[in-house]
This record gives structure tokens, sequence and C-alpha cells, in this order.
């Protein structure tokens, strides 16, 4: 199961299978592109940001905020992902 973070945890990746059933590895796929454009997004963000020249108490309220979205943004892919990694254990079963 991802972790708040959205990492996967060690025991968590050692009870999915090794082999993803082909018919899942689009949808899987697609899901970490997803997340990862996402993370990168963010990330940009975050560092337009920290570079600029607005005060520090500003770019902290801001920082906020871009992390309650970030955080939001995430949470519908997160939750496909767990359901499809559910499948893929219940089909290995």
């Amino acid at each position: 199961m991802p972790t708040r973070s959205g990492q996967i945890s060690p025991a968590a990746a050692q009870a999915i299978p090794r082999i993803t059933p082909p018919e899942m590895l689009p949808r899987l796929q697609s899901l970490l592109t997803t997340l990862a454009e996402i993370d990168i997004a963010h990330q940009g963000d975050i560092e337009t940001v920290r570079s600029s020249t607005t005060e520090e108490w500003l770019k902290q309220t801001v920082i906020r905020r871009l992390e309650a979205s970030h955080r939001r943004r995430r949470a519908p892919y997160l939750r496909q992902l767990e359901a499809l990694e559910e499948r893929i254990r219940t089909m290995a079963a």
C-alpha cells in the first residue's frame, strides 16, 4: 500500500507479484505516468516559489497550498493504483 508520501512500503512491495499480468500493464503504466507528471509539475511549482523574491512568509503560505493541492490531485490515482495492486495480488493468489 502507498504510504502518505505515495511510496509503496517495502512490506507491500514484497506482497506484489513480480510479474504483472500483461492485460494490466497499460493501466499500471498509465497510472504511474500520470503520478510522475503530477509530481514533476508540483516540483516545478515549488522551485518557482522558492526562487521568487517574495517574502518568506508568503512563500511558505503558497508552498503549503501547493502541497495540499498536490495531495488532492494525486489521491484518486493512488486509490486506483491500490485497487489495481489488489487485483494483481488476487489474481496471483
